[in-house]
């Protein structure tokens, strides 16, 4: 039996400059920094000759535009000095590192329980140390923790059958394995942040005995100087007995592929890959369901606005006294209640602004997820959804308090205090709760409490300022 999945990641760029090594270009850079010192400000009577100055603000305006022209130059100097490679730019020069981040594992037939990978009783490879590992606002919130796999990968360089570490299996891992593989545990790892997906092990037909994959097969497809394309396969079946040492091993192989960068992550939108099972009568009885209730509640009102209709014809024919003697009906027995102010307009105020603002992120959400690919980024959505909930804060404040304000209300920072910690304190005390208990499970979506007191104060720091500022 053999599990693959298939992932790519991102790699890093190496900008080469034509300004010599670093060294040179620090000690060019120090020295046009001193040539572009500005000069020590001239007294006043150096200025004036002992007269009044003209425009004292000349010299500031000079030294601004020196220290203008350095910060630029600078800059520019930095942008052409040799940049190291970074997992987010996605491209790799040959030979270089290549990081396999290992993320969670859990049951396969329940994906929301999930754990850190080295919960169970792997082991990790030799090498300690990687150049860069960058972890997003998105993933801090989702809980998403990786941890490096110890393996020694380099771009465009294959390795054969490799051992990188051994297991010594006692009892406690042993029963670890054992109870992972009752329950069908799968992993996740990350490779230019394509998954991949592998199975931890399986019990013959009986379910007596059960074996482990210990040899990681991975097969990269790479096009240029990028990672397109990532297989695994699960080989190496071995028996789990106490008291004995099982050796981890991992080869790998590159490819040339015709896949652009571009497309790399389509097949993952491929229902075949993952094979998902669309609930098609479900979906048709609900559809059926919403047309049923529309027409019925249309129905009832064209009967009623007939009548009205009706009526109002009526009217045309009587005089004055009929009209004024007549009966209210229709809509003009509810015109108080509809037309009347709230009892609570401060809440009722910041309720309706938050809802146009909710709204507001859905639909900059959905049009942003349509232009641009956030699903190839790990936790970009979430990103992309706490910075628009941050800057479209004035629609919140503009619905909300005009309607307060027409209501007839006169504390208008309390509304904005309210409407601006109303949404943050209801999603973060939910959060915090949910959390509690996924710290309680030690589930690898646990988000640390440091991380999230500090990410509730800068959102909710970040909120405010902007909503100041309307």
């Amino acid at each position: 039996m053999r599990g693959s999945g298939h992932v790519s990641n991102p790699g890093s760029v190496k900008g080469e400059a034509c300004l010599g090594s670093r060294d040179d270009v620090a000690k060019a850079c120090g020295r046009c920094a001193e040539f572009l010192q500005p000069p020590p400000e001239p007294s006043l009577s150096t200025l004036t000759g002992g007269r009044a100055p003209r425009d004292s603000s000349r010299p500031i305006q000079r030294r601004i535009g020196e220290n203008v022209a350095a910060a630029a130059f600078l800059a520019i100097v930095g942008s052409l000095l040799p940049v190291d490679a970074d997992e987010h730019e996605h491209t790799y020069t040959d030979k270089e590192e290549v990081v396999l981040w290992m993320n969670t594992v859990g049951p396969y037939h329940n994906r929301q329980e999930t754990y850190k990978y080295f919960s169970l009783p792997f082991c990790a490879g030799s090498k300690k140390t990687i150049s860069h590992y960058h972890e997003t606002l998105g993933e801090a919130l989702q809980g998403v923790e990786l941890e490096f796999s110890g393996l020694d990968i380099k771009f465009k360089e294959e390795v054969m059958q490799t051992t990188y570490c051994e297991i010594d299996l006692d009892k406690p891992k042993q029963d670890a394995f054992v109870y992972a593989i009752k329950n069908h545990y799968w992993y996740q790892m990350y490779i230019d942040d394509l998954p991949i997906w592998g199975i931890v092990g399986e019990a013959d037909e009986n379910g007596e005995e059960h074996y482990l994959w210990t040899y990681k097969k991975l097969e990269i497809g790479y096009n240029g100087n990028r990672i397109v394309d990532v297989n695994l396969t699960s080989e190496g079946k071995v028996k789990l007995m106490p008291n004995t040492r099982i050796a981890m091993s991992y080869s790998v192989k590159w490819k040339k592929s015709d896949v652009k960068f571009e497309d790399r992550f389509d097949k993952y939108l491929d229902p075949s890959f993952f094979q998902h099972r669309i609930h098609w009568f479900s979906i048709f009885n609900s559809f059926m369901m919403v047309i049923f209730l529309v027409g019925l509640v249309s129905m009832i009102l064209m009967r009623t606005l007939r009548k009205d209709y009706a009526r109002y014809s009526k009217e045309e024919e009587m005089d004055d006294m009929d009209r004024d003697l007549g009966d209210e009906y229709g809509w003009k027995q509810v015109h108080g209640d509809v037309f009347r102010p709230s009892s609570h307009p401060l809440i009722f105020s910041s309720l309706i602004g938050s809802g146009c603002q909710i709204f507001s992120v859905s639909f900059i959400v959905i049009v942003v997820a349509m232009v641009e690919d956030l699903y190839t980024e790990r936790g970009s959505m979430l990103s992309t959804a706490i910075f628009v909930y941050a800057a479209t804060s004035p629609v919140n404040g503009y619905f909300g308090g005009s309607l307060y304000a027409k209501q007839g209300g006169r504390r208008w920072i309390k509304q904005m205090f309210i409407g601006a910690f109303m949404i943050p304190a209801m999603v973060c005390g939910t959060a915090f709760f949910i959390n509690f208990i996924a710290i309680y499970y030690h589930a690898s979506r646990a988000i640390p409490f440091g991380t999230m007191i500090n990410t509730k104060y800068l959102i909710t720091g970040t909120y405010m300022e902007t909503k100041s500022c309307i």
